[in-house]
């Protein structure tokens, strides 16, 4: 069996911002995405992680799963100041835990504009026999 990479990157997109992410695994799609949504606005290159968020987070869908996963990053750094250099998803009852590895957003230089929120526009979430891949575009 072939060995797959990982990895995300920023598409020009009009007046918003677009990361396509790519893993062998649907959980590794996700982080990559996260990791592609946080450098996009900060240089996290340097960074020592300060502690952990656990999260719980419930989806019926793939993508909807992705899409709650940057929101709650949104909503992070919204309301603590604060994003992930990391993310570990394992499932549970149905759910999905999200565990952050967190940040302190104040400290790091700022190379983009902040998102705003997680658009369901053009939204794409697939598994094919190249490992997952997921596009997403969010509103700055």
């Amino acid at each position: 069996m072939a060995e797959y990479t990982s990895g995300h990157r920023s598409v020009p997109h009009t007046a918003d911002l677009r990361i396509e992410a790519w893993a062998p695994t649907r959980d590794g799609c996700i982080r990559e995405a996260v990791l592609g949504t946080v450098e996009s606005f900060l240089d996290s290159s340097s960074v020592r992680p300060r502690h952990t968020r656990l999260r719980r987070l419930t989806a019926d869908r793939d993508d909807d799963l992705l899409v709650a996963v940057l929101d709650e990053v949104i909503y992070l750094l919204d309301t603590e100041g604060e994003v992930p250099v990391d993310v570990n998803l394992n499932g549970a009852d149905g759910a999905v835990d999200a565990n952050f590895t967190m940040v302190d957003a104040t400290t790091l230089p700022q190379v983009g504009a902040v998102p705003k929120a997680a658009s369901l526009n053009e939204l794409r979430f697939s598994h094919g026999q190249h490992g997952w891949r997921c596009a997403v575009t969010l509103d700055v």
